[in-house]
């Protein structure tokens, strides 16, 4: 095993020009990432310039078997740092070979939202705070878990520290450095209520950048944890009965909410999420339901509610909003394992271009 990380850890830019791109797209679950790697000429910045791609989409449930190709399209690159110098982790969508975004191309629409000059005009920022459970390999149970059994209820673990309240610090350490070094936003972490679950924030972020940064830093903890031999779950309730559930909390303003009198406009737009909270419970994750039970602090799913500081509400305003009279809100609905781009847009959506 020396042998192999003495070749890993080659500094290939002491020796040659070429680099490594390592292709990253999201499968056909919605949920599953994907990569591979390609060798380039020379070191890569652009996204524009970079080759187009491909990948057997059959494999991947994302085509036919008799018309299997499907095209990548970078989008954004950030550094690898698995690879390190001058290699590169590249964000695509993808394509039909006549140009089309095939069905599970969820960043294709959220870009168009984005660009609507409306849109543009606001800077919708956005800060994704992604919670996530560590299991045992063999076991999928939480890591640090007696086997078959439960830990000691809910209180000591919230950014606990100690061998018998905290469980996967060196994991969650290494992401945290590894998504600094590629570039990503990452505003910070901390360890969550229910034991070996953790929860990472990303942002501010502005349109769909905040999707390419946090599908890029689950791909990274993917990467982390699968060297540490530990399964990563984005399930939104891995664990029933008394321990909480997984979100991704999405933290939102514009550049009205941002400006003096933008507590109006929060509430405007707050309004009209309640108009639409059937839309974004459909669009905010497989499995919401079993999280948001009312418990928890989490909101019951049936009903839209908001609250200064309440984390039981399903859009909670934070105090230094309301004292300042502007600022952000935070919709506590997206499940764990949502897609930031659809959440992303679809709030910018609703609260930008929608007229009820």
């Amino acid at each position: 095993m020396s042998l192999i990380n003495d070749f890993i850890k080659f500094n290939l830019n002491e020796t040659t020009r070429k680099s490594i791109a390592e292709y990253l797209w999201i499968g056909g679950s919605g949920m599953d990432l994907r990569s591979k790697a390609r060798t380039l000429p020379e070191p890569v910045t652009d996204p524009a310039k970079l080759p187009l791609w491909n990948f057997d989409g059959s494999s991947t449930d994302q085509a036919p078997g008799d018309d299997s190709e499907v095209i990548l399209l970078p989008q954004a690159i950030f550094r690898d740092p698995f690879r390190g110098g001058s290699n590169i982790l590249v964000m695509c969508d993808t394509y039909t070979p006549a140009g089309d975004p095939i069905p599970t191309n969820k960043r294709f629409s959220a870009d168009k939202i984005f660009n609507h000059p409306d849109v543009a005009a606001e800077e919708p920022w956005f800060g994704i705070e992604q919670e996530y459970t560590l299991l045992q390999k063999d076991t999928k149970w939480p890591l640090g878990w007696p086997v078959g059994g439960f830990p000691g209820p809910q209180g000591p673990y919230y950014c606990g520290v100690g061998a018998d309240k905290s469980f996967g610090r060196d994991i969650v350490d290494a992401h945290y450095k590894a998504c600094l070094y590629a570039g990503i936003n990452i505003s910070g972490i901390n360890g969550e209520v229910m034991p070996a679950q953790w929860e990472f924030q990303v942002g501010p972020a502005t349109g769909i950048s905040a999707g390419d940064q946090l599908w890029v830093a689950r791909y990274i903890l993917e990467r982390i944890t699968e060297i540490a031999g530990v399964v990563l779950s984005f399930d939104p309730k891995p664990i029933p009965g008394d321990w909480n559930g997984a979100g991704a909390h999405t933290n939102y303003s514009t550049k009205s909410m941002r400006n003096d009198g933008g507590i109006d406009v929060i509430r405007k737009a707050i309004e009209k999420l309640g108009l639409r909270h059937e839309q974004h419970i459909a669009a905010y994750g497989e499995g919401n339901d079993r999280r948001l039970t009312g418990r928890h602090e989490t909101a019951d799913i049936n009903s839209f509610s908001w609250g200064v500081a309440n984390r039981g509400a399903s859009i909670r305003v934070g105090r230094d909003t309301e004292k300042a009279g502007k600022g952000y809100f935070e919709d506590r609905r997206p499940a764990s394992n949502m897609d930031p781009y659809v959440v992303t847009s679809m709030i910018a959506e609703t609260t930008i271009l929608w007229k009820p």
